[in-house]
């Protein structure tokens, strides 16, 4: 009797529309994040700042830890093990993303934030650092942490997978 053969990448997997469309949203935001980057560190040189409007500002800053400067002041092995969790946080969404495929706000929430994780990844592999340039401020709290377009898919994957969980909550 022969058996067919499971594809990890396949288009049409049980119950689902497939890995595809939730990799290409992952890339899109890798390749915007990149770019955005590139564009940055090419235009602005470190600690530079440049007014938009009232409340936010374009600066090319470093964040060698993770969100809001965490661990940015030791000495370099937060590189290597930021690097290390985000490559068992894609590992743990792909598996995710080919098990639920079809629930389409869920698989939302976890390619942007694949995509996020991987997009700050290359910045600590390749720099040694993850690049930020987004300062938002308001007068009665100062700057926020600058952040970058990765940070920001991760922040709106997790506000639609809390989303997205308390909906499914809520039909029960």
């Amino acid at each position: 009797m022969a058996t067919k053969k499971k594809q990890l990448f396949s288009s049409t997997p049980q119950g689902g529309s497939g890995l595809m469309p939730w990799l290409g949203i992952a890339a899109i935001v890798i390749l915007l994040d990149q770019l955005t980057k590139i564009a940055i560190q090419k235009t602005f040189v470190f600690g530079e700042e440049k007014v938009i409007t009232s409340f936010f500002n374009l600066v090319l800053a470093y964040n060698k830890g993770a969100a809001f400067g965490f661990l940015n002041s030791q000495p370099g092995w937060q590189r290597y093990f930021f690097t290390g969790v985000a490559v068992i946080a894609v590992g743990f969404i792909l598996y995710m993303l080919k098990r639920h495929a079809g629930q389409r706000l869920f698989c939302w929430a976890l390619a942007l934030i694949m995509g996020g994780a991987i997009g700050n990844a290359i910045d600590r592999l390749a720099y040694g650092h993850v690049v930020d340039f987004l300062d938002f401020h308001i007068a009665a709290f100062g700057h926020f942490p600058a952040f970058n377009v990765a940070d920001s898919a991760i922040c709106i994957g997790a506000a639609l997978f809390v989303f997205d969980e308390l909906r499914r909550v809520n039909r029960q």
